[in-house]
């Protein structure tokens, strides 16, 4: 069955297997999801960081991870993509493996650091992700939270391991809230908001943060 979309969509072609094609120009929504011609699409075997999410640096300094991951996937695709996938999911989007001139833009948004393999859904990545690691690449450059750790506490992220100590955003400003200290154990952290956790006073210091009374 053929479907001619737009110029800018060529074809949408469904195989004898139920598998799909699209082929055209791409809007970025984030980091993982492209919209060919009003049909979104969530890259297959990667997950890259949510919108807003933050990572730190190697010296503990916070940064848009989440922003980056949908700037690099846009960079990728500007010239437009060939997407291939068999299933949709629950949002009914389309997911796909993309190339643009041949080369996987998962492969290279993992290899680069910007995306996550998601390993729970496929392996294909995993030898990207762990090239990545070893460089010290984007996210592997410090500390990151894998997204769906992020999405499954609601915002709420988890402490890296030997990071405890709270970094805060409230009205009173950036405040850092030690172990065993009032209000610690109210405190919840979300790296969407901008918050942190950190690994020794002096990282919170030095990063802005203020320490809290009490």
């Amino acid at each position: 069955m053929l479907r001619i979309c737009s110029l800018l969509v060529l074809v949408v072609l469904a195989a004898p297997l139920g598998a799909e094609t699209l082929v055209g120009a791409a809007r970025v929504v984030d980091g993982d999801t492209l919209d060919v011609a009003g049909d979104r699409i969530r890259l297959f075997g990667i997950d890259a960081p949510e919108k807003g999410q933050t990572c730190t640096d190697a010296s503990g300094v916070p940064w848009d991870c989440g922003g980056h991951a949908t700037a690099a996937l846009a960079q990728l695709v500007a010239a437009g993509v060939v997407c291939e996938g068999n299933e949709r999911d629950r949002y009914q989007r389309l997911v796909a493996s993309c190339r643009v001139g041949g080369a996987d833009v998962g492969a290279a948004l993992v290899e680069a650091g910007a995306a996550f393999a998601y390993a729970r859904y496929s392996a294909m990545y995993v030898p990207h992700e762990a090239r990545a690691r070893a460089a010290g690449r984007g996210v592997w450059a410090g500390q990151a939270e894998r997204p769906e750790v992020a999405r499954a506490s609601g915002g709420a992220a988890a402490a890296p391991v030997g990071c405890t100590i709270k970094g805060n955003i409230s009205g009173n400003g950036r405040l850092y809230h030690l172990p065993g200290s009032r209000g610690y154990g109210a405190t919840i952290i979300s790296t969407a908001k901008g918050e942190r956790w950190f690994c020794t006073e002096d990282q919170a210091l030095a990063a802005g943060w203020v320490k809290a009374r009490g």
